[in-house]
């Protein structure tokens, strides 16, 4: 069996040939000092922050190892042919795939292409299938989706999180439709510099799947492919190594088959390249994957009792730290395996908010019992969405009861104050935000019914509500208002809300998962996209 330590070329021995080469073009460029007619040196209109910015990238650039980048085209050659041979075998019979290879027509192949991608934005697969497959049936073309109405779009969006992504992909129809003839633009550049919403991700996912442009695709999983076999414990969300992953997804992709390529990598990424237990004996490009090598090689360290062997992620220390190395301050543990790379990136934790929401029914309304909805800002978070009349409170709570009165009254007029229960509180967290609604209750039992409301407002039933444009969270705000009503029961200990009580309040270790009180009727498929993945 061949030694993991002969197959595995020292990052320091690369970087030190490397440095030399690139010493040597800098020298030679440097010599040709260019001049004007009259012998005097030429003003360049750089500013001296973009001066900066470029020499900094030049640095850089030279303080990166060979090691972690692909140097011959034998092994690229390797890395395309076994990865897409696994493609072709393994490869998840998904919905966008069978729509996407049996269209003929370009425009409604990258109209396919395009939803997809945008609804797996930050969404699991499994949560998508559902929503893809509705919303292909109700709009199966540009034109369709472009006719639609907002309301529409957020009401078949509602629990897939991430709003804006719904009504960007429309306006997005919209102007392929009213400005550009009905056909979406063919390459990365123009897809990301026409459509709104479409990003470099996005727009190289379209590109290479419906019109087989050959540019390559940086997204989570790819990052993680990459980072592992090519070694990279540098933060991977930093601007240079961001560029350099995307440097080496261009250089890797297939000309011949961009499209299954870039799929492929992502699929690789998420079937067996996993965040937390990869499969890296199923793995198809594991004999070129640095990762890997570097897991032998620290194995036969360890089995032979090598305790001076060369670390093989240190890179010159004389020419600085490799910037796609891993900083000193955190060395390779042994127990994560290739799970050592890509580095996590700190987050900051989502700021804390407070909200004080109230659901007001009319038990006695003409044709069964209807719930009060205001309608959201048209920008910001869950824009255009309906939700129950809320306002922003403090965490002390102090004021929020009346504050919340005067709210409830400016949408249908004077309300008995003393009819005002407070019911628990739910916690959502949104990709930012750390919303915890406070949660009350007011029913109109002897009053005469409301049968007008202002603009923004309307009345629900209970079956109108759960397939109305409404989020998660107000869902969540709803089985516990179903939960406390007189004459409902409660449910199990798996809801995130608690109940109004004369204790302590508990603290957010002991709050509860989001399924506590059952709803009386089925609900959509629930976000699960409350916190990035």
């Amino acid at each position: 069996m061949k030694k993991p330590r002969t197959a595995v070329r020292s990052c320091r021995q690369n970087q030190a040939s490397g440095h030399e080469g690139r010493e040597k073009q800098v020298l030679s460029s440097s010599q040709v000092k260019p001049s004007t007619p009259d012998g005097t040196m030429p003003k360049f209109p750089e500013a001296p922050a973009g001066l900066a910015r470029r020499q900094k990238e030049v640095v850089l650039r030279a303080s990166v190892s060979p090691y972690h980048l692909f140097r011959d085209t034998a092994e690229v050659t390797v890395f395309r042919e076994n990865l897409l041979s696994w493609y072709d075998r393994e490869k998840r019979d998904l919905p966008w795939r069978r729509r996407a290879e049996g269209e003929v027509d370009p425009d409604r192949r990258a109209y396919a292409v395009w939803v997809s991608e945008v609804m797996l934005q930050q969404t699991q697969v499994a949560t998508v299938i559902d929503y893809y497959t509705r919303w292909m049936q109700k709009w199966p073309t540009l034109q369709d989706l472009a006719s639609a109405s907002l309301e529409e779009v957020n009401q078949l969006w509602a629990g897939l999180g991430y709003y804006s992504r719904g009504r960007r992909l429309q306006e997005g129809a919209q102007k392929v439709v009213e400005e550009l003839g009905g056909h979406v633009p063919h390459t990365a550049e123009t897809l990301q510099k026409l459509l709104p919403g479409v990003g470099r991700y996005t727009a190289g996912a379209i590109a290479s799947i419906a019109f087989g442009q050959a540019t390559g695709v940086v997204d989570g999983n790819v990052v993680r492919v990459l980072c592992r076999v090519r070694a990279i414990g540098a933060d991977s969300g930093s601007t240079f190594v961001s560029q350099q992953l995307w440097s080496l997804a261009q250089q890797l992709v297939d000309p011949a088959r961009p499209g299954d390529f870039n799929q492929a990598a992502m699929e690789l990424g998420a079937t067996v390249c996993t965040p937390q237990h990869p499969r890296c004996s199923q793995c198809p490009v594991q004999s070129v994957c640095r990762a890997h090598q570097r897991v032998e090689r620290e194995q036969l360290v360890a089995s032979q009792s090598l305790p001076g062997s060369p670390d093989v992620e240190e890179c010159a220390p004389s020419a600085g730290q490799c910037q796609l190395c891993a900083p000193p301050t955190e060395p390779w543990d042994q127990t994560l395996g290739v799970a050592n790379f890509p580095r996590k990136a700190s987050r900051r934790p989502p700021r804390e908010e407070c909200s004080a929401t109230c659901v007001l029914e009319q038990p006695r309304a003409l044709g069964g019992a209807r719930i009060l909805l205001v309608q959201r800002p048209k920008s910001g978070l869950l824009a255009g969405l309906w939700e129950f009349p809320s306002v922003t409170a403090e965490p002390s709570g102090q004021c929020q009861h009346e504050a919340l009165l005067r709210e409830l009254q400016s949408w249908v007029g004077p309300l008995p104050a003393t009819h005002l229960q407070h019911f628990g509180q739910v916690v959502h967290t949104f990709s930012h935000i750390k919303l915890t609604y406070q949660v009350y209750g007011l029913a109109l039992e002897g009053q005469i019914p409301v049968t007008t409301t202002p603009p923004g407002a309307r009345w629900l039933t209970r079956e109108e509500f759960h397939t109305a444009a409404v989020s998660t969270a107000m869902k969540k705000v709803f089985r516990v208002y179903e939960g406390q009503r007189p004459g409902t029961c409660k449910g199990s200990k798996r809801s995130q809300v608690s109940a109004p009580s004369t204790q302590r309040k508990p603290s957010p270790g002991q709050q509860v998962l989001d399924s506590f009180f059952r709803p009386h009727h089925p609900t959509d498929v629930s976000s699960l996209n409350s916190m990035a993945q």
